[in-house]
């Protein structure tokens, strides 16, 4: 990517993460705990980092509107539709993927 100007690099990034975030919002099976085992991030994450990008800009973002917007809908909605309860085994990989160091 060394040959692309920085604007073009600018717009690729950002199509890349309205495509990650369009593909979240039509995987609702795959949880958030399950992202963070795998990924070390979530939607959540998404929507924090969004917020704090908005923030840095002096932009007035807030945080559910932000997750709405990783979401697709309002995050207590979503959750109500979506959220199953996190399984023993679930808790157990993620306490043991937040202790090792990163």
């Amino acid at each position: 990517m060394t040959t692309i100007d920085p604007a073009t690099r600018t717009e690729l990034e950002a199509a890349v993460f309205r495509r990650l975030v369009a593909h979240l919002q039509t995987r609702s099976d795959v949880q958030n705990i399950d992202l963070m085992n795998m990924a070390g991030f979530c939607r959540n994450c998404l929507s924090n980092w969004l917020k704090d990008a908005a923030d840095a800009r002096g932009l007035d973002l807030g945080k559910e509107e932000s997750r709405e917007h990783v979401y697709g809908m309002p995050y207590e909605e979503w959750k109500r539709r979506n959220q199953a309860e996190a399984t023993p085994e679930q808790q157990a990989a993620f306490s043991k993927a937040a202790a090792e160091p990163h």
